[in-house]
């Protein structure tokens, strides 16, 4: 695309038609300029249309966009997620060059809106080029910062820092390593220098200006801005390690960053609160900055610290009274945290000190403000995620607690004193008013709960500030027992997040006293509250007595069963709560422990199929989606386990929705509902009815499979009805379908061991009879991929089949079969793949199958195999039995085979309700070291002498004496 009088007027048109407020012009112009961007130099045409001073602002702000846009698509394209999209063409390099040369000098001359647009685009190019391949962007910045600076033009100097702010940020979140450390050493070379020569140049304009009381407000804004945007840089360019200029110069910044925190700007703090965010938008940059120095150079720093904790004390104690300084409180109170965990913890010590800490830092910040209020009304998944989730350490009140635990490492009884202390005033002003001063009830509630120590590795928690069970029982107990579930919503859900957390240290039969109450609350109007009471619920049937038994049984929930389905259900119908994770995970979890009658299954599977319905026109919660399923899972498991009649019944409720979700092509639960016809198919008896026929014929054809999200849950599908109606399977040609889905599946390593599972199946399934004319195709496909591609993985599955052919259908099967396909075949695969691959054998099915079918092997092969490979078999099964898995096993990196995969971003999720029993095909073999003792003992006998050389020769010493002691416990001998 050549830039000329044509391209600007067809670009300005296209730009100013994405402007229109209709939306079939900006659909047509947004296809033109998809198509006109795959021409080349279309970068550089529009970056030329938005240098075009003679054209409309407006115009050159959309182009500005497009051409970031452009650049983010094409300057490095990352390969298409969908198969059926065309991979972007790139950028060309000479047309990159150009791109480089001019966009530095047109991003200073435009205006502020262009220009931020122009400098996110440069940091896309250097997120790939800088520095390596554009060596010569940081001296051109430099250079113009230095101009722009003496000329005072500000509003362009703030945009050459924000460039260089993006650029240098990748030091704070890459991995040290050794490139990343020369690109920081290039930048440190460049631009230490200059960095402190701009920010020292500003300190003097802001001195001058405050001085002469002349300060005008926006040039003190952009001049303070300057410096945050320094303070940026400077924090990324000391991230990684100190470097020696910034060691070497370090009281010219802690000088200056102390009288930030300090000193006032009333021109700006007292004229509304832009400005004030202004500064404290430089205060917090500050903060973190001398947070990095505390935490990484300590020593350097302890000459400032004293100054630094009393500044940065002030200021909070001056912010946390206004609701419109999270920011800065949030970077204050971390600066402070750090040094309470420090040596320097004594700061701390005295008694005044941690007084004012509670009364003038954390109770303001804990306690309630409006847009806390507002949070919970509004945006109830953002209010759980951070106040149940703990995704809060950015705000207020969690890191005003962080602060007393910091404290509290080093003077534990003294903060629990005066935190316990705070607590008490709190619920006595309370009760002195509790319709006006609810929050400071809130408050209380929060300080236990978020100074509670969780125990390692548990769900227990504990503290020290109240006796749990009088504080639950005078405090949180009234609360739960309100008769209006509406009432102070917020305090409602304290009580349940304080119920919750503590659940294990309540005695069993205070809790079930109120859990009728926790249920009356999943009928709360406010979607928080009800979440709550669910969460409360849902956390309560998982505490267990002894690590290991159930506290709360079915017995315990059945009195209020029904009533406690209802209210759940019906808390999926109050508005925005319509896929609420936390009540659905409730549903699984009740399902899941209650004894489930009829009435109460038939009401459950509705339900369900309702809100399954539904949530197929539109899916947006993945968490919801899943503990759906698994609902319908666990419900069908152990309603239908419980009663076998009722599964004609969920199969007329389910059948419906479950067709709607293939007819829809609702992609994502595709495997969520194959592994529930699965499952269903497992519980019928044999025939299996009609219907499923028809599902089965949908599972053998080809279109079935090309998703490979969908495999795993189809082959699981496959294999349930390859075991309930086997005889289905070889009508019509069915079975060479089977195997040509087997064949499809064992072709590639991502699928492979899908492929062992079907035929495995198979196998296990069928008579040889019906199998023996298609061992040919198997073998030779199998064959094939031992010699192309082979991994562990598929050596330890084909171990895993030969041994369960074997057992099945006899050696003489398997030589013969083997054989037919390559002469002698099946020495070879024994000695080079079976021997040296059995010890890699997990899985106690697997371990007991292969060790049986192995030794199996040695007994009936005294003619077909050599005495030297028979030992060494024995060796690798008393390896197998002998050692534990780590011993055996060896991790094993896998190369994936990325051409199976590309096209579908979507994940197979395993439905743990819908798993099925593990099968095991020896049955009739309780040990399998009894086994082999007892067998390698009749084979002996048969010949004395012949097995003790055998086992000298062959196997390893200490497989010698496992083998011994095996033999000594079952009071057997090999002579």
């Amino acid at each position: 695309m050549e830039w000329n009088p044509e391209t600007a007027q067809f670009l300005s048109q296209c730009f100013l038609n994405t402007l229109s407020p209709l939306p079939e012009p900006r659909r047509r112009v947004e296809t033109a300029l998809s198509e006109a961007s795959e021409r080349s130099n279309y970068g550089l045409a529009v970056l030329h249309l938005v240098a075009e001073p003679s054209v409309d602002e407006q115009i050159r702000q959309s182009a500005a966009v497009n051409f970031k846009n452009h650049l983010k698509a094409r300057w490095a394209p990352s390969p298409p997620k969908e198969s059926n999209l065309p991979a972007l063409n790139p950028i060309s390099d000479p047309e990159k060059e150009l791109i480089k040369s001019l966009i530095v000098s047109l991003m200073l001359k435009s205006s502020p809106k262009i220009q931020s647009q122009l400098s996110e685009a440069l940091a896309v190019i250097g997120k790939h080029d800088f520095p390596k391949a554009w060596q010569s962007l940081l001296p051109e910045l430099v250079a113009n910062l230095d101009t722009l600076t003496q000329a005072n033009d500000y509003a362009s100097v703030n945009g050459v820092l924000a460039t260089i702010n993006s650029l240098f940020k990748k030091f704070r979140y890459q991995f040290k390593t050794n490139e990343l450390l020369l690109d920081l050493k290039y930048c440190l070379d460049n631009f230490a220098k200059p960095l402190l020569e701009v920010f020292k140049r500003t300190v003097n304009l802001i001195d001058q200006a405050v001085a002469c009381g002349a300060a005008n407000a926006a040039t003190l804004k952009l001049y303070i801005e300057s410096q945050r945007l320094c303070c940026r840089i400077f924090y990324s360019l000391n991230f990684q390690e100190l470097p020696e200029f910034f060691e070497d110069h370090m009281d010219e910044w802690m000088i200056e960053f102390k009288k930030y925190l300090t000193v006032k700007y009333p021109v700006l703090e007292d004229t509304g609160d832009d400005g004030l965010a202004v500064v404290d938008g430089l205060r917090a940059a500050v903060c973190e900055n001398i947070g990095l120095y505390m935490e990484k150079e300590e020593e350097l720093f302890q000459k400032y610290l004293s100054g630094f904790v009393e500044a940065v004390w002030s200021l909070l104690v001056a912010s946390s009274a206004s609701s419109s300084r999270e920011r800065l409180t949030v970077t204050a109170i971390k600066f402070l945290t750090t040094v309470s965990t420090s040596v320097h913890h004594i700061l701390f010590e005295r008694d005044d000190i941690l007084e004012q800490i509670c009364q003038s830092i954390v109770i303001p910040n804990v306690m309630l403000r409006d847009e806390d209020e507002e949070l919970f009304e509004m945006n109830y998944i953002e209010f759980i995620r951070r106040d149940m989730e703990g995704s809060d350490l950015d705000t207020r009140r969690r890191i005003a607690c962080e602060l007393l635990k910091g404290i509290g490492m080093h003077y534990k009884d003294k903060v629990t004193a005066k935190v316990s202390l705070q607590i008490q005033n709190c619920l006595g002003l309370f009760s002195q008013n509790p319709d006006a001063n609810w929050k400071y009830k809130d408050c209380a509630i929060y300080l236990v709960v978020s100074l509670a120590t969780k125990k390692a590795g548990g769900s227990s928690v504990s503290t020290d500030l109240v006796d749990v069970e009088n504080f639950f029982g005078s405090v949180i107990v009234p609360e739960l027992q309100s008769r209006d579930v509406n009432a102070f919503p917020m305090l409602k859900a304290g009580a349940l997040k304080f119920f919750t957390m503590f659940r294990n240290q309540l005695p069993k039969a205070v809790a079930m006293a109120l859990l009728p109450d926790v249920v009356r609350f999943l009928a709360s109007e406010s979607n928080v509250v009800h979440s709550y009471a669910a969460s409360c619920i849902e956390k309560l049937l998982l505490v267990k007595d002894d690590g290991t038994r159930a506290r709360y049984t079915a017995a315990d929930i059945s009195p209020f069963l029904l009533v406690l389905m209802t209210n759940l259900f019906s808390a999926l119908e109050k508005p925005e709560s319509e896929e609420n994770q936390y009540i659905m995970k409730c549903i699984m979890r009740v399902l899941g422990a209650a004894e489930i009658s009829r009435d109460v299954a038939s009401a459950c599977i509705t339900g369900l199929t309702n809100v399954l319905n539904r949530v197929c026109e539109n899916p947006k919660n993945p968490i919801f989606n899943h503990y759906l399923f698994e609902s319908v899972a666990v419900l069908i498991r152990r309603a239908c386990e419980r009663d076998p009649t009722l599964i004609s019944a969920f199969e007329g409720s389910l059948f419906p929705s479950l067709q709607m979700v293939l007819a829809k092509d609702v992609s994502e639960f595709f495997p969520y509902a194959f592994q529930l016809l699965a499952q269903l198919v497992e519980l019928n008896r044999p025939p299996v009815p009609q219907h499923y026929v028809q599902i089965f014929e949908i599972l053998l054809l080809p279109e079935s499979w090309k998703k490979s999200a969908n495999v795993p849950a189809l082959v699981r599908l496959l294999q349930a009805f390859l075991r309930k109606a086997p005889h289905e399977l070889n009508q019509q040609g069915r079975l060479s379908n089977v195997l040509g889905i087997f064949n499809t599946l064992i072709s590639s390593p991502s699928t492979d061991d899908q492929g062992f599972y079907v035929l495995n199946t198979v196998i296990e399934n069928l008579g040889y009879d019906v199998i023996s004319p298609f061992m040919g195709h198997i073998w030779v496909s199998l064959f094939n991929r031992l010699q192309h591609g082979r991994t562990v993985k598929f050596l330890k599955n084909l171990v895993i089949f030969m041994s369960l052919f074997l057992v099945k259908h006899g050696l003489q099967n398997l030589v013969v079969s083997m054989n037919a396909v390559q002469k002698d075949v099946f020495q070879t695969i024994v000695e080079q793949f079976w021997v040296p691959n059995l010890k890699l054998i997990t899985g106690s099915v697997e371990l007991k199958l292969t060790s049986v079918a192995s030794t199996k092997l040695i007994c009936e092969s005294s003619t077909l195999l050599d005495p030297k490979v028979r030992g060494k078999m024995l060796d690798s099964i008393v390896t197998l039995l002998s050692r534990p898995e780590e011993e055996r096993v060896l991790d094993e990196t896998d190369v994936p085979d990325f051409g199976e995969t590309v096209g579908y971003n979507a994940t197979f999720v395993h439905l743990y309700n819908a798993g099925k029993k593990e099968e095991d095909p020896l049955k009739e073999v309780n040990d399998p070291k009894q086994y082999l003792v007892a067998s390698m003992a009749n084979l002996a006998a048969l010949s004395p002498g012949t097995y003790p050389q055998l086992i000298r020769e062959n196997l390893e010493p200490a497989n010698q004496t496992a083998l011994l002691q095996f033999c000594s416990s079952y009071n057997l001998s090999i002579v």
